[in-house]
This record gives C-alpha cells, sequence and structure tokens, in this order.
C-alpha cells in the first residue's frame, strides 16, 4: 500500500465533518507549496488569492466581496504622450 492509499484508507474512517476539514487542510498545504491543482480556473484563483495574501499580509473571508466603489481611485484623465 502506498503513502496515499494510506492516507485514502485513514480518511474514509473519518465522519463527513473531519474529512472536510482534511481535504481543507490537504488544499491548505498544496496552496503554501504551490502545487499544481488539475483545475485550471481554480489554479488561477489559488494562484490570485497566494499572490494577494503575499502582498496584503491576509485576506478577509469577504474578499473580495468587501470591495466597493468607495475603494476604488477615481479616474484622471492624462496627457498624450506625443
Amino acid at each position: 500500500m502506498n503513502l496515499s492509499e494510506l492516507i485514502f484508507e485513514h480518511a474514509k474512517r473519518l465522519p463527513p465533518q473531519l474529512q472536510q476539514e482534511t481535504l481543507d487542510f490537504i488544499s491548505w498545504i498544496e496552496r503554501r507549496h504551490g502545487i499544481y491543482v488539475s483545475n485550471p480556473a481554480r489554479a488561477a484563483a489559488q494562484r490570485t488569492e497566494s499572490f494577494l495574501a503575499k502582498i496584503a499580509g491576509c485576506l478577509g473571508e469577504d474578499f473580495p466581496d468587501d470591495i466597493d466603489d468607495a475603494d476604488l481611485g477615481v479616474d484622471v484623465p492624462r496627457e498624450s504622450l506625443e
């Protein structure tokens, strides 16, 4: 039995709530170490979340839903480069 199968056997014995917690932990490890995720859309989201977390230091639980017009800058007309 390889390590993946051993982890699977242990996970099968857990109640659903702890299985979800285990999956969340594995996902966190993947994000932390930049491991490729088979779902391209999710992989892109993880790269974005990871980048923003490094820049901001942390992300709130309601990110990006907490962004509104007050958070956005005002567009300023720019002079021509010519």
